[in-house]
C-alpha cells in the first residue's frame, strides 16, 4: 500500500556489514583531473565517479545517497531474512514472508482487494460517502483529502486535528494543470494507464476507457483547487484553526462528524483546514460529480494504493506508468528490495533495532554529538557577526539556536507494534492493517501533547530533518555512515560531509520557512520589520541564482520551491568550515592526497553529491522536489564562498567565482 506521510516537514560508523563494502567518505580516485576546480567544481570532485556509475536498470537516479541506502537495505534483508526462517513468529520475519510469496500473491490476482472494492460497488448515495472515505482512509486508500493530526502552528506542544488537500493521483497538482506538450503528453499517458488497469480488474477497454476518463477529470478538478508547492511552503498558506460547524459549512455536503466518528478520533471541536479553498472544491465535486462518477474515482484510488501488492500483471502496468514513464527506470526493482522498503515503511521501529544494533550503537551517539556542538559553536557565531542583523534579532536568533534539541540514530523509546495484527501468507493485508494501525496510532494524539521523543523517519533511512514546530534536528542511523561520516577519515572531510548536513539541517531553523517559528516552535515573528525586509531581499538572491540553472534540458529550476534547501546548503557548508577552523586550532595542517584541510572539507561536500539521473526523473523532481540536483548542490554553494574561492586560488571571472555571492547566514 502507498502510505501517505502527512504532517512530515520539510525531511558514525561501525564495522562493515552486509553485501556491500562501505564507501569511503571521500576517494582521490573519483576525481577528474583534467577539470579545473575553479571552473566546474562539480566536475573535478564527482566527474569519474559519474563516468564509472551508470544509473542501475531498476533505478532513476544513482548516487552517493542510493549507494548507501542499497547497502542499508541489504544489512535489512539479513535481519529480515533471518526473521522470517525463524520459528518464533516474528512480526518482521511473517510480514517479509508474505510480501516474498511471490506464487501466493500471484494465486490471488485481485482477490485481496476485492472486499473494498465491493465497498465502494455498494455505495447507496453520497451521503454515504463519508463513512466509506474513513474506510478507504484506514486501508491506506489516498481518495478525497488527507485527515490527521500534528502540533498546532500556533500552540506546538499541542496536537491538533487537521484536514489537508489530496486525492490525486499525479506527482503533483501542476501535472493536471500546465500546458506545455509534455504535461499534456504524460496526461494522455496516464488516462490509457488507468484504462489499463480498469480492463485488468475485468472492464472491457471502452468501459474502462470511459472510467479513466472519469477519474481524470475529477482528479483534475481537485487540482485546481489544491495550492501549489511554492505557496504550501509559508506556514501562514497552511494554517487555518476553525470550529467543525465552519469545516461544515465549507462543504456541508460532505458529513464530517460522520467521517470523524468511522474514523474513531478522539472528541475534538477545533481542527486547521490547512488549505479551504481544497475543501470547497471538495464540495463543489460532491455536488456536481455523479455518484457512479465518484464510485468510479474511489474504486481507482483502492486499485492504485494497492497495485504494488497485487499480482505481477498490476505490479507491471503501475511500474510502467509511475516507474518508466515518470522517472525513466527501465526494470522493476527486484522483489527483496520492494519488500524490504515495506517492511521498514510498515513495521520501521521494529526492524530499525536490528539495524542499529549492527551498524550504530551508544559510540556513534556520543561521537555524533561531539559534532553536533562544534557546528552549534560555529552558528552561534555566524550569527554574532552577522553585519546585517540588528542586535534585536540577534538575540532571540540565538535563543532560539540554543533551544534546538538533537536527536541523534535511534529513539529512545521503541515503538510498540503489539496491536497490529501481521498474518503470515496476507500480503496486502498486512499493510492495511498496518496503515490502520499507523493512522489509528496517529489519530490518538488529536488533543493530546505533542511528544518530542517521537520520530519521523525510521533508523536506517539515509536522510535527517529540522521540525520547526519542534525546534528539533532528527539524524537517523542510516545516514551516520560513509560517506557522510567515517571515522578513518580526517576531519576536514567529515565535516564536508555530515558536519554540513548538520549545518544545513540547523539552518532549516532560519530558512524563509522556518524562521517563522520561534524557539518554542510557535508560529509567531520574532524579528523586527528592517531585518525581515533584509532576509527577504537577500534570500532573493537564492531565488534569482538558481532559477538560472538548468535541471533538464529546457527546464529551470523552480527558485522559489528550492530556496529553502539552497539557502541551507550555503548556510551548512559555510558553518562547516568555521567549525573545521575552530577544530584544527593548534594542530598540524599537513596535505593529504595533496589537499589542504580547507580544499578536502570542499572535496568531502562535493563528492557526497555525485550523481546520475534520467532525464524523465530529472523533469519530475525539477517540479516536486524542493532540493536542487548534485552539480548545483556542489557549484551553486561554493560560487558564493570566497572561503572556497582562496583554497582554490579561484580568480575573478571564473566560473566558480559569482560576482554577486549571495549569503544569508
Amino acid at each position: 500500500m502507498r502510505l501517505s506521510r502527512f504532517f512530515l516537514w520539510a525531511s558514525l560508523c561501525a564495522a562493515p556489514l552486509g553485501a556491500q563494502q562501505l564507501p569511503a567518505g571521500f576517494d582521490p580516485v573519483w576525481l577528474d583531473r583534467s577539470a579545473d576546480p575553479c571552473t566546474d567544481f562539480y566536475r573535478f570532485a564527482c566527474g569519474i565517479w559519474i563516468q564509472k556509475n551508470p544509473i542501475p536498470s531498476d533505478e532513476s537516479r544513482w548516487g552517493r545517497f542510493n549507494a548507501l541506502s542499497e547497502r542499508n537495505q541489504s544489512i535489512l534483508r539479513e535481519i529480515l531474512e533471518a526473521a522470517a526462517s525463524a520459528a518464533n513468529g516474528q512480526k518482521i520475519g511473517d510480514h517479509y514472508a508474505s510480501c516474498m510469496d511471490e506464487a501466493a500473491i500471484e494465486r490471488l490476482g485481485a482477490k485481496p482487494l476485492q472486499p473494498e472494492l465491493d465497498r465502494v460497488a455498494t455505495l447507496k448515495d453520497k451521503a454515504g460517502l463519508a463513512p466509506l472515505v474513513a474506510r478507504l482512509h484506514a486501508a491506506g486508500v489516498g481518495a478525497a483529502f488527507q485527515f490527521g493530526a500534528g502540533p498546532d502552528f500556533k500552540n506546538s506542544k499541542l496536537n491538533l486535528a487537521a484536514v489537508g488537500q489530496g486525492g490525486l493521483s499525479l506527482p503533483d497538482r501542476d501535472y493536471y494543470l500546465k500546458d506545455d506538450p509534455k504535461s499534456a503528453e504524460i496526461r494522455k499517458q496516464f488516462v490509457a494507464h488507468v484504462g489499463r488497469m480498469f480492463q485488468l480488474l475485468g472492464d472491457a477497454p471502452e468501459p474502462a476507457a470511459r472510467k479513466a476518463r472519469t477519474v481524470m477529470d475529477l482528479e483534475t478538478a481537485l487540482a485546481r483547487g489544491s495550492l501549489d508547492r511554492v505557496a504550501r511552503r509559508d506556514p501562514a498558506r497552511v494554517y487555518h484553526k476553525m470550529a467543525v460547524a465552519e469545516l461544515e459549512k465549507l462543504a456541508p455536503s460532505f458529513a464530517w462528524r460522520a467521517y470523524f466518528a468511522a474514523s474513531a478520533t478522539p472528541a475534538f471541536d477545533s481542527l486547521n483546514v490547512s488549505v479551504p479553498e481544497f475543501v470547497k472544491t471538495l464540495e463543489e465535486r460532491i455536488g456536481a460529480a455523479s455518484l457512479e462518477d465518484w464510485k468510479t474515482y474511489l474504486s481507482w484510488h483502492v486499485l492504485h494504493s494497492a497495485a504494488d501488492s497485487l499480482s505481477s500483471a498490476f505490479v507491471k502496468e503501475d511500474f510502467a506508468f509511475f516507474g518508466q514513464t515518470l522517472t525513466g527506470a527501465k526494470e522493476l526493482r527486484p522483489r527483496w528490495k520492494r519488500c524490504v522498503a515495506r517492511a521498514d515503511d510498515e513495521l520501521g521501529e521494529a526492524l530499525g533495532q536490528g539495524y542499529v544494533e549492527r551498524t550504530f550503537g551508544a559510540e556513534g551517539k556520543q561521537r555524533m554529538l561531539a559534532l553536533v556542538h562544534a557546528l552549534e559553536r560555529a552558528l552561534a557565531k555566524d550569527i554574532q557577526g552577522l553585519d546585517w542583523m540588528t542586535p534585536a534579532t540577534k538575540k532571540q536568533a540565538l535563543v532560539k539556536l540554543q533551544a534546538i534539541q538533537n536527536k541523534i540514530g535511534y529513539p529512545d523509546k521503541w515503538r510498540d507494534y503489539s496491536a497490529l495484527k501481521i498474518v503470515r501468507g496476507d500480503a496486502l493485508g498486512n499493510s492495511m492493517r498496518a496503515a490502520d494501525f499507523e493512522r489509528r496510532r496517529r489519530l490518538k494524539r488529536i488533543g493530546q501533547p505533542v511528544d518530542p521523543t517521537e520520530w519521523g523517519m525510521t533508523p536506517p533511512t539515509v536522510n535527517a530533518y529540522y521540525s520547526p514546530l519542534q525546534n528539533n534536528i532528527n539524524f537517523p542511523a542510516g545516514i551516520l555512515q560513509p560517506p557522510f561520516f567515517d571515522r578513518q577519515m580526517d576531519d576536514p572531510v567529515n565535516f564536508g560531509g555530515i558536519g554540513a548536513v548538520i549545518g544545513h539541517e540547523m539552518t532549516h531553523g532560519f530558512d524563509d520557512s522556518g524562521r517563522k517559528f520561534a524557539a518554542d516552535g510557535n508560529l509567531r515573528d520574532w524579528w523586527t520589520a528592517e531585518d525581515g525586509k533584509e532576509f527577504e531581499r537577500r534570500a532573493q538572491c537564492f531565488v534569482d541564482q538558481y532559477a538560472q540553472y538548468e535541471a533538464a534540458p529546457g527546464v529551470k529550476l523552480n527558485g522559489k520551491l528550492t530556496l529553502g534547501e539552497n539557502a541551507a546548503d550555503n548556510g551548512g557548508l559555510r558553518i562547516a568550515y568555521m567549525a573545521l577552523l575552530e577544530t584544527l586550532e593548534g594542530k598540524p595542517r599537513p596535505k593529504i592526497d595533496g589537499f589542504t584541510p580547507e580544499q578536502r572539507l570542499f572535496l568531502g561536500w562535493g563528492q557526497i553529491w555525485c550523481q546520475n539521473v534520467t532525464e524523465e526523473s530529472a523533469r519530475l523532481r525539477a517540479a516536486t522536489d524542493p532540493h536542487s540536483p548534485g552539480q548545483w548542490r556542489v557549484n551553486g554553494v561554493v560560487v558564493n564562498m570566497p572561503e572556497f574561492q582562496q583554497a582554490f586560488g579561484c580568480r575573478t571571472g571564473q566560473p566558480m567565482v559569482r560576482e554577486k555571492a549571495c549569503r544569508v547566514w
